[in-house]
């Protein structure tokens, strides 16, 4: 029993379950150090044994033992909010441990920023020296983006029905999307469990292939994580280009765009044994086409440029589709230096970064469902001109979209131009270059990481001072919980009782 209401209680227990849980990711590069006889391996022990018994502590001083009043079993809206987002700055404050306590030289801004980055999947960082890196760091960093890709509160979701607590609310909150209600199984709980088997297997399979295309184990099992999860980060200051390599480049291709693309159809996929459904998804096919499209609009830019001109073909064909598809994906790899391309090349790279991803991928950006929404709606109000009178519904497939979800898709785009315009008044006024500001303030925003300029594929965010670092943290996580989660926690209706 406790003094403490008991939904606030329940929320304390349920944040406590989730430390521990998490807790455990951290014996991942104590492995890794014990293997290449790094001694911090030991600290990373520590600190997992640390946070264990800390979250149990949490859980066993807040968890409801009167189980009577069965209406406060599920979770209601606000308590999902405040979950959520209390989940993230915890965990992101407890992952930046190893950086500021381990690596010579790291303040606990940039230590923060390092570890909001790998959570949020934007792969933005300000190391440099990632070959001569302890294997256990540089594995950390990938493990953060691999938990962050899929959610680590969607794997929470499925152990919170043994603790009799409900997980819509916390899945609405986490999740990605305008519909974030529609569910494939009939539980939330069965959901998330599918979810993760699913990036699971894709994990798999993918260290598999890079391992067999010529890839270390190591680089196998750290490229994997930050492929599916669409993070970025690399073990290599080349990043991908270091291996200059075109099976591992194709191998990265074709498990960005499947980390691109709504995991609610690998599951049908995977259970009707068919790529139909793929075909069938307008926002699936939508975005193959704008991703080949915009290679095609690139790659014959390229060829007609004169500092291009004469160029190995099929070399600008290869350069220009792996780092399309991962910028376009918000995966942020980089094969070469696309800030040497024409302008018209990179900035149609950056705004794909904006949008091109399916919803419930683990990509960043708006989600390209929200602008198909968007451009039917324009065409519905385009038609009413003509035909004041008509009824026109808005339809994806054969499914009526809700006049609800409509005013929600308005509402998120006029937030998040908000937010990137506030970003870049705020790093503006720091005294960063307007084009470094918008592009990193993008770059954060879409959780995609390598920016443009001073900030761009070969360079990173260390030359940053604390203040720009701790607006792009901020950026980056209200790109991840997709801007209303946030802005409706810091609203005064939020708080009334």
């Amino acid at each position: 029993m406790t003094i403490f209401p008991p939904r606030l209680s329940e929320i304390f227990s349920v944040v406590g379950l989730i430390i521990s849980v998490y807790s455990l990711f951290l014996f991942a590069p104590a492995v890794v150090g014990f293997i290449y006889l790094e001694l911090i391996w030991k600290k990373f022990v520590l600190i997992a044994f640390l946070f264990f018994f800390f979250g149990l502590l949490i859980f066993f001083l807040f968890k409801r033992t009167d189980k009577s009043n069965k209406t406060s079993a599920e979770l209601q809206p606000k308590d999902g909010l405040l979950l959520v987002i209390s989940v993230w700055i915890l965990l992101s404050l407890i992952s930046s441990i190893p950086f500021c306590f381990f690596i010579e030289g790291v303040n606990p801004v940039r230590a923060f920023f390092e570890s909001v980055s790998g959570l949020t999947t934007t792969g933005a960082t300000i190391f440099t020296g990632l070959d001569n890196m302890p294997k256990s760091i540089l594995i950390w960093r990938a493990v953060l983006q691999w938990i962050g890709g899929m959610g680590i509160l969607v794997l929470t979701i499925a152990i919170l029905p043994l603790l009799g607590v409900g997980g819509m609310q916390v899945f609405r909150a986490e999740s990605s999307g305008p519909m974030k209600d529609k569910k494939f199984t009939p539980r939330i709980a069965e959901t998330a469990k599918a979810l993760w088997t699913i990036y699971i297997f894709l994990t798999i399979t993918c260290i598999l292939c890079y391992w067999l295309a010529g890839m270390s184990l190591f680089d196998s099992f750290a490229h994997a994580f930050t492929t599916v999860s669409i993070g970025g980060l690399s073990t290599h200051d080349a990043s991908i280009g270091f291996f200059d390599n075109q099976i591992i480049e194709a191998v990265a291709i074709c498990f960005m765009l499947l980390a691109g693309m709504n995991f609610t159809l690998h599951f049908a996929a995977f259970r009707s044994y068919s790529i139909r459904v793929y075909l069938q998804n307008i926002e699936a096919r939508m975005f193959l086409i704008l991703i080949f499209l915009a290679c095609f609009l690139i790659v014959c830019f390229l060829t007609t440029t004169p500092q291009f001109n004469g160029g190995n073909f099929l070399e600008i064909v290869r350069k220009t589709v792996f780092n399309v598809v991962s910028i376009a994906t918000t995966t942020g790899y980089a094969t070469t230096d696309y800030n040497l391309w024409p302008t018209f090349a990179f900035s149609l790279m950056i705004l794909l970064s904006c949008f091109t991803t399916c919803s419930g991928s683990t990509g960043g950006g708006v989600k390209l469902i929200r602008v198909i929404i968007m451009l039917k709606q324009a065409k519905r109000e385009l038609l009413r001109t003509v035909h004041p009178h008509a009824i026109i519904p808005v339809k994806i497939g054969n499914q009526v979209i809700a006049t609800r979800v409509i005013l929600a898709v308005l509402a998120f785009m006029f937030f998040y131009l908000l937010t990137l315009l506030i970003t870049f008044l705020l790093l503006a006024a720091t005294g960063l270059s307007a084009g470094s500001a918008i592009s990193a303030s993008l770059a954060c925003l879409n959780n995609l990481g390598p920016a443009l300029f001073e900030l761009g594929p070969t360079s990173n965010y260390g030359s940053l001072n604390n203040n720009q670092l701790l607006i792009l943290s901020a950026a980056m996580l209200l790109g991840r919980l997709e801007l209303l989660t946030i802005f409706v926690f810091f609203s005064a209706s939020f708080w009334k009782s």
